[in-house]
């Protein structure tokens, strides 16, 4: 307890000066207004980043990326230095794509419906397409 009160005098000129240093190297904080859609374009631009990473996160996306030879973190770190016209861009994209995944199973599916159909009529005895189905 001695030893802090011989060196009280010293201590109290160095908090002043730490003190001083730092109210003076901090810049004055600006207001200014801000509207609506300004804060509507950041939220929706926060939104839509949010939406690639998760995009970029799903177990599939990241296993054609190692396919292709890309990593996927390296995807990630590239996708976050992205301006928000390319996230824009990315986004339109990914809505425009079909969500069954491509023609092939629009196709395959039309066959299935179809041959579905036949087969019920062929078996009513309303047609005779199919060899194998006996009429009664």
């Amino acid at each position: 307890m001695h030893l802090f009160r011989q060196r009280r005098k010293s201590i109290s000129v160095l908090v002043i000066l730490a003190l001083s240093t730092f109210s003076i190297i901090s810049a004055p904080a600006h207001a200014a207004m801000v509207n609506t859609a300004e804060i509507l374009k950041q939220s929706k631009n926060n939104f839509d980043r949010d939406r690639i990473n998760t995009f970029l996160g799903r177990s599939e996306v990241q296993k054609h990326l190692l396919n292709w030879g890309i990593n996927p973190e390296e995807a990630k770190a590239r996708t976050d230095s992205l301006t928000d016209q390319e996230i824009e861009k990315i986004v339109a994209g990914i809505d425009q794509l079909p969500a069954g995944g491509g023609a092939l199973g629009t196709i395959v599916g039309a066959a299935l419906i179809i041959f579905i159909v036949l087969l019920i009529t062929d078996i009513l005895g309303l047609t005779d397409i199919f060899y194998f189905v006996k009429k009664g």
